[in-house]
């Protein structure tokens, strides 16, 4: 199916420390990638099974899904953006000042109203289970219904089927290659091809060089992990990730065998599984949202350190506990800092075996 649009042209831990080492460069444009062409409207495209069209680059853009709004904000695009929503964690420190002027919709999912009371002429989204067949905001069809676009992220459908339920499943492994594809289309819908192009170059160099750090370093060839993102309660089995999306990309290139072999995204887990699986290093998720209990990272820690089965794995007890920014664990742009900063945390540690 053909979508068309009429639009019309507008008038305590290594993550945090890596970004703020690093905030220019998401904001710089260097100037060593050639010019790339316009884009030629009408400009037409397949997006997560739906083809979408536009007249224009849009001039006003909703967004439902933190990495969206961040991906927005890294292209220049602040000024575009009338609304945001879905947060977990602050937004990176670059895009402050754009973001306070930015009205926020909602923290987590916004109403189909909420949404196009602010007139949008684009939707961009994050995950297809806010914006899909049974969007929980709303489906694609609503919002063309009304003459609104919508885009997903494909870093959230490429190698994903959203249709098994929850956070879906991965029917190959995630790759940064999703997340450089949805920057260079982004940056084609706006006309911002440059930006975007600069913006990919950075964060390339980024992954090659926290992958090279991690290579240089004398790790197991063995070593394990898990990677905890919350639990509906402290009592039960916990969210942690499957071994193809993001912080399986992140094991892949470090060298870490993950213990969890589900190609679910998020599988739920029982700590006596994982225990007997005994992790060499447990990375639990960093988030201001306050959803579920476990969701507070000190509960997280607490628990580790004073359950009777949690606190005799060999991770806990050797303090190989490493918090990472939570949507660093999505497939978002801030995979790559999360990347970065679990190579970072290894560097500090030692593994005797």
């Amino acid at each position: 199916m053909l979508v068309t649009f009429r639009l019309t042209a507008p008038g305590r831990f290594p993550f945090w420390r890596l970004v703020r080492r690093s905030l220019p460069v998401l904001l710089t444009l260097t100037a060593t990638n050639a010019a790339a062409a316009p884009t030629t409207y009408p400009l037409t495209l397949g997006n997560c099974g739906r083809e979408i069209r536009f007249d224009a680059a849009p001039a006003h853009t909703i967004t439902i899904g933190q990495s969206a709004t961040e991906t927005l904000y890294a292209l220049g695009l602040g000024n575009r953006v009338a609304g945001t929503s879905v947060w977990f964690t602050p937004v990176l420190p670059q895009f402050r000042a754009i973001n306070d002027r930015v009205p926020r919709l909602a923290d987590n999912d916004p109403s189909f109203e909420a949404v196009v009371n602010k007139h949008p002429d684009l939707v961009t989204v994050q995950y297809e289970w806010h914006v899909g067949p049974t969007g929980s905001v709303g489906t694609r069809q609503q919002f063309a219904d009304l003459g609104i676009a919508t885009y997903i992220l494909p870093a959230d459908c490429d190698t994903k089927d959203n249709a098994t339920g929850g956070d879906g499943t991965r029917v190959a492994a995630f790759s940064t290659q999703s997340i450089y594809k949805g920057i260079r289309q982004l940056a084609t819908i706006f006309d911002v091809q440059d930006a975007g192009e600069d913006l990919i170059t950075d964060l390339k160099g980024r992954e090659t060089r926290a992958i090279e750090r991690a290579h240089g370093l004398d790790l197991p060839k063995d070593l394990s992990a898990v990677f905890w993102f919350s639990s509906t309660d402290l009592a039960a089995a916990p969210f942690v990730a499957g071994r193809l999306g993001a912080p399986g990309y992140m094991m892949d290139k470090l060298g870490i065998r993950n213990v969890v072999e589900s190609d679910e995204e998020w599988p739920t887990v029982g700590w006596e599984t994982i225990a007997r699986a005994d992790p060499d290093l447990i990375v639990i998720a960093q988030m201001d949202r306050r959803r579920y209990p476990a969701d507070d990272i000190r509960k997280k820690l607490d628990f580790l350190h004073n359950d009777p089965v949690a606190s005799q794995m060999t991770a806990v007890r050797e303090g190989h506990i490493v918090p990472m920014d939570a949507h660093a664990m999505s497939a978002t742009l801030r995979t790559i800092f999360g990347l970065d900063s679990l190579s970072d945390a290894l560097a500090g540690m030692s593994f005797d075996r």
